[in-house]
């Protein structure tokens, strides 16, 4: 028999689940998401996406500024759910809450636990230079992603991919991994296991002091950095020219041959120099506009070689 379920998520990432658990006929009894932020022209309330489904789906959506009071928990608790999934929804869950449902809350993380606990995994596991990244559900308590483990699935991490390829990657396989579980859970057939205690680390939120490329890295490193922090919050430097610096965020690039100083500009197709080898953007972006390729920067603003980047 389905599930009556309560769904907490905010981002796109967490959409596929929702609709995933929907078309397998579980009860979505209401869906949990974080207050809408200003945005676009205008600075317009934006409902985040995840609030954006559920009203196209006629789900009654909660915005709750925190969960920890005694109205807030007696709401959690009038919707009667069998479960909670919760996918990266961005608020802690006390222990009322998590106690609330009768089978408790299940959480998807993007990362293979205990590596990469916390709120960046994606961003981390690109910028460490880790091998592979996964999904994994997980059933929450009050540690931070310490919950024990139901089932996970993993993914390569190329040198060609972006945090967004990552996260792509990452969301369908996700909804089918946490359907596949739900289905486990309602027949009693889930079975949990408790987390590795060797091998635990934290996946901070990114800082924006991060954000700038340090070009005295090995170029491996310095792509790595540029494809975990990209679209955003976009790793960025400055190039130097004629007596001025313009500011640019690189959004992808590709190892290359070649060496000189740090920063220094190799070539007329945008092939920078690191500590050891070299990189080629790819895609960049200008204070202000669109990203591009680097071929049509290159075509406004040519950049040759003994050009610097800072």
């Amino acid at each position: 028999m389905p599930l009556r379920l309560i769904f907490m998520g905010t981002p796109a990432f967490a959409v596929p689940t929702l609709l995933e658990l929907v078309s397998h006929g579980h009860e979505i009894a209401a869906v949990y998401s974080r207050a809408p932020k200003p945005g676009g022209r205008g600075m317009k309330l934006q409902p985040t996406p995840i609030e954006q489904e559920a009203r196209r789906l006629g789900i009654p959506v909660l915005t709750p500024a925190t969960l920890k009071t005694p109205e807030a928990l007696k709401i959690f608790r009038a919707h009667d759910a069998d479960a909670a999934v919760v996918v990266a929804y961005g608020m802690i869950l006390p222990q009322p809450i998590l106690d609330a449902p009768n089978l408790g809350c299940f959480n998807l993380h993007a990362s293979l636990l205990p590596r990469w606990r916390g709120a960046a995994p994606i961003e981390r596991a690109i910028m460490a230079g880790d091998a592979a990244s996964g999904v994994m559900v997980m059933k929450m308590d009050a540690g931070l992603d310490t919950g024990d483990v139901a089932m996970a699935e993993r993914v390569t991490i190329t040198d060609q991919m972006t945090a967004s390829d990552l996260l792509d990657a990452l969301a369908p396989l996700g909804a089918d991994l946490m359907v596949r579980a739900i289905g486990a859970l309602e027949k009693g057939a889930l079975r949990l296991t408790k987390q590795d205690g060797q091998g635990v680390t934290y996946a901070a939120k990114i800082d924006k002091a991060e954000t700038r490329i340090d070009w005295n890295k090995p170029a491996r490193a310095v792509l790595r950095h540029i494809h975990g922090l990209s679209p955003f919050p976009g790793s960025w430097s400055e190039v130097g020219g004629n007596g001025e610096a313009a500011r640019i965020k690189i959004l992808r690039c590709e190892l290359a041959s070649g060496s000189g100083p740090p920063g220094d500009v190799l070539d007329d197709r945008l092939t920078i120099a690191c500590a050891d080898g070299a990189i080629r953007i790819l895609e960049l972006q200008r204070a202000g506009k669109a990203p591009m390729k680097t071929v049509e920067f290159l075509r406004g603003a040519p950049l040759k070689a003994g050009a610097r980047f800072s």
